[in-house]
């Protein structure tokens, strides 16, 4: 069980986590993970996929006009595959490597996307965005940037509404995953749905950050959360 102060101090991160996501499509395990880690490990991963469900499932609800349901279904099989692969390997890779080589990738994919036009979402991309989406969803609870940076062609709501839609399904993937290696059970769901209420807070606040993001900054929003979630892999496991 939590303190009221660390409640406090988790409900301020997922908050903020939240208006992140709302506005970019991701971010809401990107900011949260790290931070509710600090404040309390049994708030990672499997409470933080919880909180990461229901924003994504919101967002995807909010955003639904905006949704490509063909890029979707083609990348579901990545993810599937990624979460599958989590699930067997958790506990027998070193989280470091894991960081460092998730990190290192969501660099080189940023420095890319900064000197390149933004990719052509062929199968082949979708597939394996999608399976390192899931694997590092599972893994880590982050599992954002490899879609987002897939994604960076779209613009607002279709970003916002296909990136969620792919996120939602992922994060109930990883839930069954955990529950399966044993990282799940009750107490850590019930911790999960006592952060709701700043869930809904900022999911509010986002609607009216998203519009401002959509005017000019979107796209250098998802490559500054991108580089900051890789920048972040590497001091974890480097430290």
């Amino acid at each position: 069980m939590l303190t009221p102060t660390e409640w406090l101090a988790a409900a301020v991160v997922v908050f903020g986590g939240t208006v992140i996501q709302g506005s970019l499509g991701f971010g809401v395990a990107l900011v949260g993970a790290p931070l509710l880690y600090l404040i309390h490990p049994a708030l990672v991963p499997a409470p933080m996929i919880v909180i990461g469900l229901l924003v994504s499932a919101l967002v995807a609800w909010r955003e639904r006009a905006g949704l490509d349901v063909a890029v979707v279904r083609r990348v579901l099989p990545g993810l599937a595959l990624g979460v599958a692969l989590a699930g067997l390997l958790m506990g027998m890779l070193p989280e470091d490597t894991l960081g460092l080589l998730f990190g290192g990738l969501v660099l080189l994919a940023v420095a890319l996307s900064i000197g390149l036009p933004p990719p052509a979402l062929g199968p082949r991309l979708l597939f394996t965005a999608g399976g390192l989406s899931g694997f590092m969803g599972t893994a880590t609870a982050i599992g954002g940037p490899p879609l987002a940076l897939a994604f960076q062609r779209y613009r607002g709501t279709r970003l916002r509404g296909t990136i969620s839609a792919c996120f939602a399904p992922s994060a109930a993937m990883s839930l069954i995953a955990l529950v399966w290696s044993g990282h799940m059970d009750t107490a850590r769901l019930l911790l999960g749905l006592s952060l709701v209420p700043p869930v809904a807070v900022g999911f509010l606040v986002s609607a009216h950050t998203a519009r401002a993001l959509d005017r000019q900054w979107l796209r250098v929003g998802i490559l500054a959360i991108s580089a900051l979630a890789g920048i972040m892999a590497i001091a974890k496991a480097l430290v």
